[in-house]
């Protein structure tokens, strides 16, 4: 089935719908709050999604602005999310809060009406219009995480869930590079259950090497959310023992990850 920019927008809608309602009943002091990932409030998550969602949109629509901001980060040694962060910690959560709606509105409708495979320049290889989408969706989810993890929330899986399992399966190489290693000859098999109750598929069906698990577990896992061993997911042969080491979906220098028995 052909890839629906239109439908793409609209996960990403809901995955930020869900994200804003955390958000919406915050005091100053709950965007003050720390969060799991170290160093980072509240404030400074939706800081960082806001400012790559106004990234992406430039190198969907003014790829040459794109690629001289890029070169500028490069020159510096490249996108430091610290440093980002920093930048926009002055701004109260109600201008945070604004930044991240009109942002976010803008990549939606913008983005709705591309064509999925238009190439979009990253910090990366160039990646499809579709991709790019899928990742923006990917990031709510996982600094929505964060969000929800600081301030006590339980998020209900969704079958939006999904995006954020493929692209951690399609990044198995991009993980391995990150740590220098060579991604091994074998095929890893996964298989997922979903929150509707569907069985969600990767790699071939035959494969010795496999993890299987529910969508949540696997998305906690591969956006380094939690530790494996906090996780039920069974993970068999070398191959696949590795990968659940080191993989990740997002982009830039490998995560610390999180601590066994954190969120016990």
């Amino acid at each position: 089935m052909p890839v629906s920019m239109p439908d793409l927008a609209a996960d990403l809608e809901a995955e930020s719908a869900v994200l804003r309602a955390i958000l919406a009943g915050l005091d100053e002091e709950g965007w003050r709050r720390p969060t799991p990932a170290a160093g980072w409030s509240v404030g400074d998550q939706i800081s960082h999604l806001a400012y790559f969602d106004d990234v992406a949109l430039r190198s969907a629509t003014d790829p040459e602005a794109f690629a001289a901001e890029k070169a500028e980060m490069d020159s510096g040694g490249g996108v430091d999310p610290d440093d980002i962060a920093e930048r926009f910690r002055s701004r109260s959560g109600a201008e945070l809060l604004a930044w991240f709606d009109d942002a976010r509105g803008r990549l939606v409708r913008t983005f709705a009406g591309l064509e999925p495979g238009l190439r979009v320049p990253w910090f990366g290889p160039p990646m499809s219009a579709a991709s790019s989408l899928t990742a923006r969706i990917m990031e709510t989810w996982a600094h929505g995480q964060d969000v929800a993890d600081a301030v006590g929330v339980i998020r209900e899986p969704s079958v939006r869930l999904r995006h954020v399992a493929h692209i951690g399966v399609g990044a198995r190489a991009f993980s391995y590079a990150l740590h220098g290693r060579t991604v091994p000859e074998a095929p890893v098999r996964v298989e997922l259950d979903a929150p509707d109750g569907a069985l969600w598929t990767w790699g071939p069906e035959g494969a010795a090497d496999r993890i299987t698990g529910t969508a949540l577990d696997f998305a906690l896992l591969i956006t380094q959310r939690r530790h494996r061993d906090d996780l039920a997911l069974q993970v068999t042969g070398p191959a696949a023992r590795e990968w659940v080491e080191i993989g990740q979906a997002f982009a830039g220098t490998p995560g610390g990850g999180r601590k066994p028995g954190e969120f016990t």
